[in-house]
């Protein structure tokens, strides 16, 4: 599969394209990937996935090959070749809005705002919103487990759990963007330059004759960086062997048991044997829920690897991400756009989010506005990424994702974050953008909704 392939789309955004081409529609438009609902077990989102959007926007192309493929398709039979030859030159040459990667967000806002020849927005539809979806779902769940947490460490396991390993690396980098310190995969870690992390599995010790043999022989390979891993057979067994060697690891894992009682054991011999800095690591199984009853219980846990529950979150496994055409320009004359099917009601014209902050400086409130109205002393959230199809922001560490994620975290009070039952945030529109739907109401329908009548 081509990275940066214009095949990377559902075949009606090139029906659509080819459709535009053919009868002369020729628009500029405007189109905005949001998501309407959080899913049940989200009270807040963490962006992510811009990175990889900009640069599928600089990148895509279509291939001569992948033109005569379309060219044998039989839906695209009667389309004439200047559709094809459009293709074969094809650039992405619009704008983009977009909040940074690690800002918080919430139903309704704008993660990202395209604006560009409907043909070049259409086609893009697909990829941006596949990339932004996945990114912010992993980021969003990572930023619970790390609140979860408490200031312990976090560390994405989840490569082998992952749905291929492309989702792999998506999913360990939206993990550091959600305030993960690192990750066990390596590829990642270079990639992005992330931390990484590994310790030993049960095989490295089933293949040895016995425990002290595997522990020994790793120490040996690993002096500085050994953590050994307790539970293949006995965990106190197997700390009583460690400290019998006195070759302090810098850590030990347990990945089974009673994590809770086993950890709280494990910390007091460890610091009366005078190993106070052996760190304490726990994984099998882990996510929010998990951590926040472990603690609860007085685990002594430095550090959790979670796997499954960060590369394919059960609990909000999607998230309801759209990409809706809010603005069309034909001919000079701008027309703002809207879906008014029940339940599915969209708000037309670009936009932009302002977040405001209470007297103590944390985040008190959201509100969606035209792109045109006064801040009145809000944070705009979305910022200019993109122009003529030349992206406008430099390529940015994953680390820098993510203290804006925790910076934002922390400003965001407890009573929003907390991991059962937390308030909803405010987020209101503003009168102008309710104006606007109306307008645009009755213009399509001839009629205003039942609340303005």
């Amino acid at each position: 599969m081509r990275e940066y392939s214009g095949l990377l789309t559902d075949l009606y955004e090139l029906t659509m394209a080819a459709g535009y081409l053919q009868t002369r529609f020729d628009a500029r438009a405007t189109f905005e990937l949001f998501v309407r609902h959080l899913p049940p077990h989200r009270n807040y989102l963490v962006a992510a996935g811009l990175e990889p959007a900009l640069e599928f926007l600089e990148k895509v192309r279509f291939t001569l090959d992948e033109i005569d493929y379309l060219r044998r398709h039989p839906t695209f039979r009667n389309i004439r070749d200047d559709f094809f030859d459009y293709l074969r030159d094809f650039r992405f040459t619009g704008d983009a809005w977009a909040m940074p990667e690690g800002t918080l967000a919430f139903a309704g806002e704008p993660l990202l705002r395209v604006t560009a020849p409907i043909i070049e927005g259409q086609i893009m539809e697909t990829y941006l919103l596949a990339t932004l979806s996945f990114q912010t779902m992993i980021a969003s769940k990572a930023a619970r487990v790390v609140t979860a947490a408490e200031g312990r460490h976090v560390v994405e396991f989840g490569a082998r759990r992952a749905h291929g390993p492309e989702a792999g690396l998506s999913a360990a980098r939206a993990s550091s963007i959600g305030g993960a310190v690192g990750t066990s995969n390596v590829l990642a870690g270079q990639k992005f330059d992330m931390a990484t992390y590994g310790t030993q599995a049960h095989s490295w010790v089933m293949a040895h004759e016995d425990e002290k043999e595997a522990f020994a022989h790793f120490l040996d390979a690993f002096p500085e960086h050994a953590v050994l891993l307790l539970d293949t057979y006995d965990v106190r067994s197997a700390v009583k062997k460690i400290i019998e060697m006195g070759r302090k690891p810098a850590g030990v894992r347990i990945d089974s048991g009673d994590l809770a009682e086993d950890s709280r054991w494990i910390r007091k011999t460890l610091d009366r044997a005078g190993w106070n800095h052996v760190s304490v690591f726990a994984s099998g199984d882990i996510d929010e829920y998990k951590i926040t009853a472990l603690l609860k219980k007085g685990a002594r846990i430095d550090a959790f690897g979670v796997g499954t529950a960060l590369a394919t979150p059960g609990d909000a496994p999607h998230l309801n991400l759209v990409y809706k055409l809010v603005e069309v320009e034909r001919a000079g004359k701008i027309q703002g756009a809207a879906k008014l099917s029940a339940a599915k009601v969209t708000y037309p014209g670009r936009k932009q989010v302002f977040r405001f902050s209470d007297a103590s400086g944390n985040w008190a409130g959201d509100r969606i506005v035209l792109e045109d109205e006064p801040a009145h002393d809000g944070l705009p959230l979305l910022v200019p990424v993109m122009k003529d199809g030349r992206r406008l922001i430099p390529k940015a560490p994953v680390s820098e994702a993510r203290d804006r994620c925790l910076a934002g975290l922390a400003r965001l009070p407890q009573k929003y974050k907390q991991i059962t039952r937390p308030a909803r945030y405010p987020v209101n529109v503003s009168h102008r953008l309710e104006d606007m739907l109306e307008k645009v109401r009755r213009r399509v329908t001839g009629k205003l909704s039942k609340t303005r009548r």
